[in-house]
């Protein structure tokens, strides 16, 4: 049976139900606060740093800023690689209970870094937030693949993964407003409090049939039998593929663009723009990254029908391949008149973000529902401890050669090795989700 069959196109699309939409809201509201949370600390790098780093006994030098920069990103992305163990806990107990309980989790220890007193405090909160947030995103896009309807699920995907995006936005505009006058504690403190606003969408909001479905065969299954499922002869192939595309996604977000903020702090110091004006400048960049990121978004589900899921998924690689190249290997070192030009690449390095949207959309059609949590959150989140070790080391290029351009321009070869990769990843366009 097709995705979307004629007689979907030439009847009216139904309305979606009241636990639909609540769901779907939830998991938006989930991401967005992901969003929100991991851009935070990359807003607030080099003021949180330049106040730690002297109170932990360590100069707070350009190359040692760099350096546990580096080293706070890997702590938190290797948190982020142990979210993969939500995925069988999703499978067992539920999505919707699993959702909000990561929400929860990531909140506290988001908080708790307003309070810290050294850079080894931070290191250890950064880990444990980067447990609850890696989470949400398998929870969430697993419930909006099963509970909405086939005719819809494309759109819904696309509509989901723009909460990540808002919620950039969202912190870039905190930043402009609250972190550039008040301090970086203040960031912390507000990256906590929004999850309190989520007990609402909770509610009411009841599992996909999907999984109800299979719940007595579920629960009667030990917590690690999902992941031997993962790795069958059937499912192995594409698990490893779907990890090695995620792989090269987190080089080129986490190794690469989430310096945006750092780069444009740096080029507007160069230019004389210091203090509150260099602050802004960043939060403006990161702003116009999420907004160019949320239409790729909304784009996807087009381009994931007119192309497949894996002709989306190398438009978007190739984006990134040729802008990470241009915008930190050449633009950067252009001196004082960078930043214009600077801003402009930063539109298609934005556009090319939303290559994450597509594994909202194609990996729970590669999966059937009893391992479908735990696929979606190994995919998603094991392969973020190869993206640590990969993060530590563009914060160690940055150290050795006093400079975040030539290290972080070299993380496109992530995506140059994706992009010859796709041709063997699973296709699934026209096909229904798996029971």
């Amino acid at each position: 049976m097709p995705l979307e069959s004629s007689a979907d196109h030439k009847s009216p699309t139904a309305p979606l139900t009241g636990n639909q939409i609540r769901g779907f809201w939830a998991a938006w509201g989930g991401w967005t606060l992901d969003g929100m949370d991991s851009f935070i600390y990359a807003l607030v790098l080099l003021p949180s740093l330049r106040d730690l780093l002297p109170r932990s006994g360590i100069v707070a030098s350009k190359g040692s800023i760099g350096f546990y920069g580096g080293l706070l990103f890997a702590l938190f992305l290797f948190g982020w690689g142990l979210a993969f163990l939500w995925g069988p806990v999703g499978d067992k107990f539920g999505r919707i209970r699993t959702l909000m309980i990561t929400i929860v989790w990531y909140s506290v220890f988001t908080f708790l870094s307003a309070l810290v007193t050294n850079v080894w405090q931070l290191a250890v909160l950064r880990l444990l937030a980067g447990i609850g947030i890696g989470g949400e995103w398998a929870m969430g896009g697993t419930f909006v693949a099963e509970e909405w309807p086939e005719n819809r699920r494309r759109s819904g995907a696309g509509y989901m993964h723009t909460g990540y995006y808002v919620g950039i936005f969202l912190a870039a505009l905190a930043n402009y407003l609250i972190g550039s006058r008040y301090g970086w504690r203040y960031m912390f403190a507000f990256g906590g409090l929004p999850a309190l606003l989520l007990a609402w969408v909770r509610h009411g909001v009841r599992e996909p049939s999907r999984w109800s479905q299979k719940v007595d065969v579920v629960r009667s299954w030990q917590i690690h039998r999902p992941f031997v499922a993962l790795f069958s002869p059937v499912l192995r192939r594409r698990t490893i593929l779907n990890s090695l595309f995620m792989l090269a996604s987190i080089c080129g977000l986490w190794a690469g663009t989430v310096y945006v903020p750092a780069a444009v702090t740096s080029l507007a110091e160069a230019g004389g723009r210091v203090g509150p004006e260099a602050a802004q400048l960043a939060s403006r960049a990161t702003m116009l990254v999420a907004f160019a990121t949320i239409l790729g978004c909304l784009a996807m589900p087009w381009l994931a029908e007119r192309f497949g899921r894996r002709g989306a998924l190398g438009f978007f690689f190739a984006l990134m391949t040729i802008f990470v190249i241009l915008t930190f290997g050449k633009i950067y070192y252009l001196g004082p008149t960078a930043l214009p030009w600077f801003f402009v690449c930063l539109f298609f390095l934005g556009l090319g973000g939303a290559n994450f949207a597509v594994y909202t959309l194609w990996l729970p059609e590669q999966y059937p529902t009893e391992c479908r949590a735990s696929a979606f959150a190994f995919s998603t989140s094991f392969a973020r401890f190869g993206g640590a070790a990969i993060t530590f080391l563009v914060g160690a290029g940055v150290q050795r050669y006093g400079s975040l351009g030539l290290p972080v321009a070299l993380t496109a070869i992530g995506f140059a090795i994706g992009l010859l990769l796709i041709p063997f990843g699973m296709e699934t366009r026209g096909q229904p989700l798996p029971q």
